[in-house]
């Protein structure tokens, strides 16, 4: 079992105080990355109001099975590392590890989903520049551009986050946490609750548009 007093950092009185620090710190962090990605949904709300019928020709091109799957795939994975949170406060160390590493399995699904589309996507030539694919509107590559950038960096942001959920696995196998410290347990859930949002967002965005006119 993890000793509490231990894991009690010196500039904090006890771990509630901590834990709030903990939690804020990470709040502030995810504010900057709302404001990062922010600034990549005003380009497409922009663009899209620019070029309605050409990011619409576009969208119809995203291949929707492959981003309902990870839609799927995400909101899977929010459960089991909702469920391991709870582990965590149960002091249920052998479910918090079995939980963490089918998140991980999970994220890494995700990543494989997302290979297979993009490699699809470069075969079909739906990369902005000299070898667009032929019959989209011009304007239709700053589409492309928006996708590939959002969902790049969405990409990294599950590598990230999957990084750390093989820490914390790391530390729970080791018995670092316990009902009294599980406090970077609940900091990687809120990352990865926060990955999975922004995704749920970009899901609509690049593949349900003006679908039903495919």
């Amino acid at each position: 079992m993890a000793n509490s007093h231990a894991a009690l950092a010196e500039q904090f009185d006890d771990m509630p105080q901590q834990q709030e620090a903990s939690t804020l710190g990470m709040w502030t962090f995810l504010a900057t990355e709302v404001l990062f990605f922010g600034g990549m949904f005003m380009s497409y709300i922009t663009y899209r109001n620019l070029y309605p019928a050409a990011f619409a020709a576009a969208s119809r091109h995203t291949i929707v099975l492959y981003g309902t799957i990870n839609t799927a795939i995400l909101l899977t994975s929010s459960l089991t590392m909702a469920l391991g949170v709870h582990s965590a406060q149960q002091n249920k160390t052998k479910w918090l590890v079995r939980y963490l590493l089918l998140t991980i399995f999970l994220g890494f699904c995700f990543l494989g989903v997302k290979g297979l589309e993009y490699h699809q996507d470069l075969n079909e030539h739906l990369w902005p520049g000299a070898h667009f694919k032929q019959g989209l509107p011009v304007q239709s590559q700053i589409f492309w551009v928006l996708y590939w950038a959002m969902t790049g960096l969405h990409a990294i942001h599950v590598t990230v986050g999957l990084g750390l959920l093989s820490v914390i696995t790391w530390m729970a196998r080791r018995s670092k946490f316990s009902d009294h410290y599980h406090t970077p347990v609940e900091i990687s859930g809120l990352y990865w609750h926060f990955v999975d949002i922004v995704w749920i967002y970009l899901y609509p965005l690049l593949y349900l548009i003006n679908r039903s006119a495919a």
